[in-house]
């Protein structure tokens, strides 16, 4: 069976994806943009990654490298969850007025912890942080016995993740 040139392209492309990725955890391999071609680019990324993982450097995707790249690129898709800050600092309050995903998510863990606390409505999660997410904090609030402004500051994300995340790992 012959070889095609679209074929290599496509197994070049499938190597500088997982070279992209691998970049993006291990800062002395340098970043490539999968193109497909094989050039000076692709082959310094391959060496850097064979230094960093003690392979011989000859720049070439041998069946050592190829195989070391797939495990180093399937381990980290497959480990533990890496957590995401997403509140942006702790002087940061989200109010009322404000839009957006992190209202978003602010509303789906309201939303989810109302079923277990009777004194807290269902929310519509629709990224608006309104009257009711308002009224919804503020409830929330003074269930954990934060500050009742309605508005989400530090302690309140803080109290909210903790809150969630406990609600959600007994709820399995």
């Amino acid at each position: 069976m012959i070889y095609s040139a679209a074929q290599r392209r496509k197994h070049i492309r499938e190597l500088q994806h997982y070279l992209q990725t691998v970049s993006m955890i291990y800062s002395r391999i340098p970043m490539v943009i999968p193109d497909g071609i094989f050039g000076a680019e692709t082959a310094a990324a391959v060496r850097a990654f064979q230094r960093e993982f003690g392979l011989p450097e000859n720049g070439t995707a041998d069946s050592a490298t190829w195989n070391t790249l797939v495990r180093v690129y399937r381990g980290y898709l497959n480990s533990a969850p890496r957590s995401y800050n997403i509140f942006p600092s702790s002087t940061y309050i989200l109010r009322e007025g404000d839009s957006g995903l992190l209202v978003h998510i602010v509303q789906a863990m309201l939303s989810d912890l109302s079923g277990s606390f009777d004194n807290l409505s269902a929310l519509d999660v629709d990224g608006v942080f309104g009257k009711k997410t308002a009224e919804a904090v503020r409830t929330f609030q003074k269930l954990t016995g934060l500050n009742q402004s309605g508005a989400v500051n530090s302690p309140t994300w803080n109290m909210l993740s903790l809150v969630s995340s406990h609600h959600n790992h007994t709820d399995r």
